[in-house]
């Protein structure tokens, strides 16, 4: 791919901000466990590097959905691709998501998942654009928000490309 990128969040700040993220985490759920629940593909990289500098104990499950399929617009449709694998009933649970703009997604979510009668239910993003925002959702804990631009690196992509960039970009 020829795309010209432009850097919007080095590397470097990102890591500084997951390091922030990761020790209010740690405080917020101290004597307890924290299971995160990473939202594929997008959010692989960032709950990674999170949960290795969360200091509680963590578990991991996975799921996979979809509202945009391969464009850079969400359908508005929320499908699930990839359940999870545990029951989350009575867990403090930590949805882990690369990036929130319209709501809807993370909306649809949190009223699932509350369904399944989790202990508590908090939401983690890197990304935040709230000048998308259709949907009102509650998120606890925010790396950095931005612009409205579709962006890519850092776990998010465009038609899979550019996941693997250490930093978040623009495409111009």
């Amino acid at each position: 791919m020829k795309d010209n990128l432009k850097v919007l969040i080095p590397e470097e700040k990102i890591s500084q901000r997951i390091k922030e993220l990761a020790k209010q985490i740690s405080e917020d759920y101290e004597g307890r466990n924290v299971h995160l629940i990473c939202i594929l593909k997008g959010s692989i990289v960032f709950s990674c590097d999170l949960a290795k500098r969360i200091t509680v104990p963590v578990t991991f499950d996975f799921m996979s959905v979809s509202s945009y399929g391969n464009e850079t617009v969400s359908s508005g449709r929320v499908r699930i691709l990839k359940d999870l694998d545990e029951s989350i009933q009575g867990k403090d649970v930590l949805i882990i998501e690369d990036i929130i703009d319209s709501g809807r997604t993370l909306s649809y979510l949190k009223d699932l998942l509350s369904s399944r009668a989790p202990k508590s239910l908090e939401i983690c993003t890197l990304l935040d654009k709230p000048d998308r925002r259709e949907t009102e959702v509650e998120v606890k804990y925010v790396g950095f928000e931005i612009p409205d631009k579709f962006v890519v690196g850092y776990g998010l992509d465009y038609n899979q490309f550019y996941r693997n960039l250490p930093y978040v970009g623009v495409i111009e």
